[in-house]
């Protein structure tokens, strides 16, 4: 009898025993997921909390300025519909604008873009990744690239203005004059450009030089290959196309420059930015104001498509990396 009992109450024993252990199997397995999940949960929110000021940023200074340029291209003075403000878009001191302000942020752009790869390159081959000299031209470049607008043309209007130190110091010591119409002058203008422009290019296109390895040339080297196959060949191909994005880059930095045109060229509008300028201080003309709307309206059509293009180059790159 009591061996009948035991037998019986052994199975239910164990089934018990089975649902325990299949409960604290399932805890287990349920326990870390559920915790994984929610630490992947916290981290979603965290990102997204952490880039709100990042985007209200965008929002209140680029979305929404370029919002009432767009909008206001299409309004008269009393805010209505209107396609009377692209009628002045077309006439020749319009086209003239445009012109000399690509022409200056082309010329200005190519002479940064050759200078700042050139220095790239030796500061690559001449310093060392972590040493001195890298941290110190990485330093002053970030600095320089950033020194623009009306600090920038007083610099050079002491420097080598009328009556600037530069000036006089070449007065005395050569008895020649420099041109004091010369900072005013087109010539001038790239020059003072080409001050930002390049350090601009070095932070730029330092790490595309700098991805270059050493290996990849002594590799051509033992394959038979010269000096002119690994620069066409090897690093050529990966260089190029960032070499064209940085260009495209300072182009559209000079381009949208203003404040350092501004100060040089004071009287004249012979770039888009200033005849912005001009048309928001005519008081006598209200439909100014639309007019340097749709100026501004074209130039953000054409940084737009520079940079659709330097977008397109960059995807071209990253199949080299």
């Amino acid at each position: 009898m009591h061996e009948t009992m035991t037998a019986a109450i052994t199975p239910k024993a164990g089934v018990i025993g089975g649902c325990n252990a299949r409960e604290a199997r399932g805890t287990r397995e349920n326990g870390p997921s559920a915790t994984s999940d929610f630490a992947t949960h916290r981290r979603e929110i965290g990102t997204f909390v952490v880039t709100i000021p990042f985007f209200a940023y965008t929002a209140c200074f680029l979305l929404a300025p370029t919002v009432i340029v767009i909008v206001g291209a299409f309004q008269n003075v009393d805010g209505g519909f209107t396609l009377n403000n692209f009628s002045k878009l077309f006439e020749a001191n319009t086209i003239a604008a445009f012109a000399t302000s690509i022409l200056v942020s082309v010329i200005s752009a190519l002479i940064g873009a050759v200078v700042g790869a050139v220095a790239s390159y030796a500061l690559v081959i001449g310093s060392k990744p972590n040493g001195l000299l890298r941290r110190m031209i990485s330093a002053i470049s970030s600095v320089l690239a950033q020194f623009g607008g009306v600090m920038l043309a007083f610099a050079f209007i002491a420097t080598i203005g009328i009556n600037g130190v530069g000036t006089m110091l070449i007065r005395q010591l050569t008895g020649l004059t420099v041109n004091p119409n010369w900072l005013s002058s087109l010539p001038g203008l790239i020059t003072v450009y080409c001050y930002f422009q390049i350090p601009l290019m070095i932070i730029i296109f330092l790490p595309a030089v700098d991805s270059i390895r050493p290996q990849w040339r002594e590799a051509c080297e033992s394959l038979g290959g010269n000096t002119f196959q690994y620069w066409t060949r090897v690093a050529g191909p990966i260089l190029v196309p960032r070499f064209i994005s940085a260009l495209l880059l300072l182009f559209a930095s000079a381009f949208s420059a203003y404040a350092t045109a501004a100060a040089l060229f004071s009287q004249r509008s012979i770039l888009v930015p200033l005849m912005i300028q001009g048309a928001m201080r005519n008081e006598m003309d209200p439909n100014q104001q639309g007019f340097a709307q749709v100026l501004a309206f074209a130039m953000i059509i054409v940084v737009a498509l520079v940079m659709m293009l330097s977008h397109a180059v960059e995807k071209r790159t990253g199949q080299w990396q």
